[in-house]
C-alpha cells in the first residue's frame, strides 16, 4: 500500500482528508511544518498533501525545503490552501508542486488527483530503478551508488553515526578474461556480485558495481571491528565457490577489498574517503592480493593476513 502524507495544522481538515483517503492508501497526519519535514525525510512516502495557511512556517517555506533536500525532492507535492488567487496557484507550482486543489475540497477531487499523481509517481519511479540497476549482475550501477552515497553522508553526519565505505574488485580478472574469454568473464562478474549482495541485505547496507570488475559496498552503522569482519566473510565466501582461475594465477578466483569506516563531520567528504577506500584496496593488491586491508576511524591500517 502506497504511503501519503498529510501536514495540515487543523486536525479537523487533517482527519477529513484522512477518511476521504484511508481506504486505499497509508496515511500519517502530522499538525506543523516542522513535524512535516522530518517526516517526509524518514518515510517512504508516495505523495504529500500539503496544506499553505499555518503557522510558524507556511506551505510554500516548507515546499521549498522539501525541494531542498537530497532525500525528499524527489516526493510530489499536492498544495491545498483556501488561498484562490492566481499568483498563488503560480508560486506553489513555480516551487514544485504538482498540483493545487483549493478549498472547500470535493472528496471525489481529492481521491482523483490523489490517485493520478501516485500513479505517476510509481511509474517514474520504476523507470528510476531501472536507471539505476546494472544490467549485467542485477546490483546497483553507479549512476546509484552516487546519489545514495551523498545522501547517506549526509545522514551519517546529522546522526553523528559511523559508515563504512569499502571497495573491491576481482583478482587478476584480466588474466582471466584473456584465458577464458568475456562471455565466461561477465559469468564470473555477475557470480561475485550475487555472492556479495547475498551478505548485503540489510536495510543500512547498500552495494553496487562500480564498473567493469570493481564494486563498491557501504555499511551504515556498523563500527570498524564488525564491518572489517563483515567483509572478511565476504572474500572467503567468494574464494569458496571455488571458480577455476588460470592455474599460474591462482586455483580460484578471488577477490581483494579496501574499506575505512569513520564519524564523518560537517566539513568532510564522502570522495575523501571513498579515495582512502581504494588506497586500502591498493594495499590489498600489492600485499598478495585475496585479503581485507581496512582503515579505522584513527587511520590505523587493518590486514587480513
Amino acid at each position: 500500500m502506497e504511503k501519503v502524507l498529510i501536514v495540515d495544522d487543523s486536525l479537523v481538515q487533517g482527519a477529513q482528508l484522512k477518511s476521504i483517503l484511508d481506504d486505499e492508501y497509508e496515511v500519517t497526519t502530522v499538525q506543523t511544518a516542522a513535524d512535516g519535514l522530518t517526516q517526509a525525510s524518514t518515510g517512504d512516502y508516495s505523495l504529500i498533501l500539503l496544506d499553505v495557511v499555518m503557522p510558524d512556517m507556511d506551505g510554500f517555506m516548507l515546499l521549498k525545503k522539501l525541494q531542498e533536500e537530497l532525500i525528499t525532492q524527489h516526493i510530489p507535492v499536492i498544495l491545498i490552501t483556501s488561498l484562490a488567487a492566481i499568483e498563488h496557484e503560480q508560486r506553489g507550482l513555480t516551487l514544485g508542486a504538482v498540483d493545487y486543489i483549493t478549498k472547500p475540497f470535493h472528496p471525489l477531487i481529492v481521491k482523483a488527483r490523489v490517485h493520478t499523481h501516485v500513479k505517476l509517481y510509481q511509474y517514474r519511479k520504476q523507470i528510476e530503478n531501472q536507471s539505476m540497476t546494472d544490467q549485467l549482475t542485477g546490483v546497483s550501477n553507479r549512476r546509484h551508488h552516487d546519489r545514495y552515497s551523498a545522501t547517506k553522508w549526509q545522514e551519517a553526519i546529522r546522526l553523528r553515526i559511523p559508515i563504512s565505505i569499502c571497495m573491491f574488485d576481482i583478482d587478476k580478472f584480466k588474466v582471466y578474461n584473456d584465458t577464458f574469454g568475456h562471455p565466461a568473464g561477465d559469468k564470473v562478474i555477475a557470480g561475485v556480485a550475487s555472492t556479495a549482495a547475498s551478505y548485503l541485505r540489510r536495510g543500512t547496507d547498500f552495494f553496487a558495481r562500480y564498473g567493469g570488475e570493481e564494486f563498491v559496498a557501504i555499511l551504515f552503522g556498523d563500527d570498524t571491528d564488525k564491518a572489517f569482519e563483515h567483509l572478511k566473510t565476504i572474500r572467503r565466501a567468494v574464494e569458496e565457490l571455488h571458480i577455476p582461475h588460470n592455474p599460474q594465477v591462482s586455483p580460484w578466483v578471488t577477490i581483494s577489498i579496501g574499506g575505512v569506516t569513520v564519524i564523518p563531520k560537517a566539513d568532510s567528504s564522502y570522495d575523501t574517503y571513498l579515495k582512502i577506500a581504494d588506497a586500502m584496496l591498493y594495499d590489498a593488491k600489492r600485499f598478495g592480493r585475496n585479503q581485507v586491508v581496512w582503515a579505522d576511524e584513527a587511520m590505523r591500517q587493518h590486514r587480513e593476513k
